[in-house]
C-alpha cells in the first residue's frame, strides 16, 4: 500500500477514488508517565514518555487507515493528513485520514 500526502502518485494514474479511509485511536498516559512528565515540567525539555505515546498511537492510527483501504480494494491512500486532540485530561486522541485510490502505472 503507497502512502503519501500529496493529492496524486508520480508516474501512476488515479483509475478510481474509492473514499475517505480513516484510522482513529485513543490513546492515555499511565500514573508513571504522568508523573515524570509533572517533574519535567518544572524543569523543562522534552516529555519523552508522552513523544513516545503519540508515535504509538499515529502507528496504531494510520494502521487502521490503511485497514480500511485495504477492504475497499485500494492501492494506496493519497492526500495523508493526521490530527490529533485531548479528549479528557491523560488522554489524546489521534486521527490518519486520506483518500483511498485505486492506480496503474504510466509506463
Amino acid at each position: 500500500m503507497k502512502l503519501v500526502n500529496i493529492d496524486y502518485l508520480p508516474n501512476e494514474e488515479i483509475t478510481e477514488v474509492l473514499g475517505l479511509v480513516k484510522g482513529t485511536v485513543v490513546q492515555s498516559k499511565n500514573i508513571g508517565r504522568d508523573f515524570m512528565a509533572g517533574m519535567k515540567t518544572i524543569v523543562g525539555g522534552e516529555i519523552v514518555g508522552y513523544t513516545d505515546m503519540l508515535v504509538m498511537a499515529r502507528q496504531i492510527a494510520t494502521k487502521r487507515m490503511v485497514d480500511e483501504a485495504t477492504s475497499l480494494g485500494a492501492d494506496a491512500v493519497i492526500n495523508i493528513r493526521y490530527g490529533s486532540s485531548a479528549v479528557m485530561s491523560g488522554a489524546a486522541e489521534v486521527i490518519a485520514y486520506g483518500t483511498a485510490v485505486k492506480v496503474k502505472s504510466k509506463n
